[in-house]
């Protein structure tokens, strides 16, 4: 057996306070929520690594897939992040990696993963990431991060997951990459710094027209797909839109407390706007499944015109508080003693 820290188990795993039940959004997307716990376990702070949230926009199918970047990783926490080519069964590669005390993330079909039991697990098929912490081969065991935990499987879905054993060898190997811990990460006054110093990038690279208005005005196209389209594929395009939007800005929200805390002054507003984004959404989710039920659109549009001037608000309050220009050049930031 190969494992990287072997004091986890499924049943006493802490989550990170970022995912606790009574959040609007307790689980984000795969690869977000995998490094806050991935963070979380090695003692790291992932709120501090959220910066990006403030550069999503809406990509005219989807809201964008938030990610912390692999410079943020590596520049915060301490983490390089780099792909593993795979060239030889997959296992093989975990094995070799884990024994050095590296995290593996592996794209998988969530088919096979009994922790989304009621969604996807053995119903449906879904690409998502893992990262593996515990791997053994001859009792096909398996304990690894997913969305918002740490799980542990067995048995014949660990065979099917990663092509070993009795199940015949995917054709195409998988994406994977692998973290490594190159470092112990920054702290205190040296943390916040950079991640005000991310941060202002990431602002500078933040969309040039409010993404709210955008999905607004492609909207209406979207319910025609949506109306020809089985019940099934409202979950996905929800996830995309809805949920991708909600999540982002309950993180931004989450990374702005956590620089208030560190002594950033004048964030409590944003804040405030950020967190009302983020329950608005919520509250859009339902008025679109509820409006794709009755096939009536009532409420959609004043419903997303609300949030979109809560997102101008945010950003002018944002840029206050650090004392960014309106322009996408940013300047130093304003901090309290």
């Amino acid at each position: 057996m190969q494992v990287v820290f072997p004091e986890l188990g499924a049943a006493t795993y802490p989550r990170h306070a970022l995912h606790h039940a009574e959040r609007a959004w307790p689980e984000t997307n795969c690869h977000t929520d995998l490094f806050i716990e991935l963070l979380h376990t090695l003692g790291r702070e992932p709120a501090a690594g959220l910066g990006m949230t403030v550069a999503q926009d809406f990509e005219g199918d989807q809201f964008t897939f938030f990610k912390m970047p692999t410079r943020d990783i590596e520049t915060l926490f301490g983490l390089d992040v780099q792909e593993l080519s795979i060239y030889r069964p997959l296992v093989d590669h975990i094995e070799e990696q884990a024994a050095r005390g590296r995290i593996v993330l592996v794209e998988v079909d969530a088919h096979r993963l009994p922790d989304t039991r009621g969604v996807t697990y053995l119903a449906d098929h879904s690409k998502t990431t893992i990262a593996v912490n515990r791997f053994d081969r001859a009792s096909a065991t398996l304990g690894y991060f997913h969305n918002a935990g740490y799980f542990e499987m067995a048995g014949e879905d660990v065979e099917h997951l990663f092509g070993f054993g009795s199940v015949a060898r995917p054709v195409l190997p998988p994406y994977v990459e692998f973290a490594k811990v190159a470092g112990p990460g920054l702290t205190g006054r040296a943390l916040r710094d950079a991640a005000i110093a991310r941060f202002a990038d990431h602002w500078a690279n933040r969309p040039e027209r409010n993404p709210v208005d955008a999905y607004r005005a492609a909207l209406p196209a979207h319910l025609d797909w949506l109306a020809s389209e089985p019940p099934c594929s409202f979950h996905p395009y929800a996830f995309n839109t809805a949920r991708q939007f909600g999540a982002c800005m309950s993180l931004l929200a989450a990374h702005l407390d956590w620089l208030a805390r560190q002594g950033v002054g004048g964030l409590g507003q944003s804040i405030a706007l950020c967190e009302a984004m983020s329950s608005g959404m919520k509250t859009f989710q339902f008025l679109l499944a509820r409006a794709r039920a009755r096939k009536k659109t009532d409420g959609l549009d004043t419903a997303l015109d609300a949030i979109a001037r809560d997102y101008d608000l945010a950003m002018d309050e944002i840029g206050r508080a650090f004392g960014f220009t309106a322009a996408r050049t940013p300047t130093l930031v304003r901090t309290a003693s």
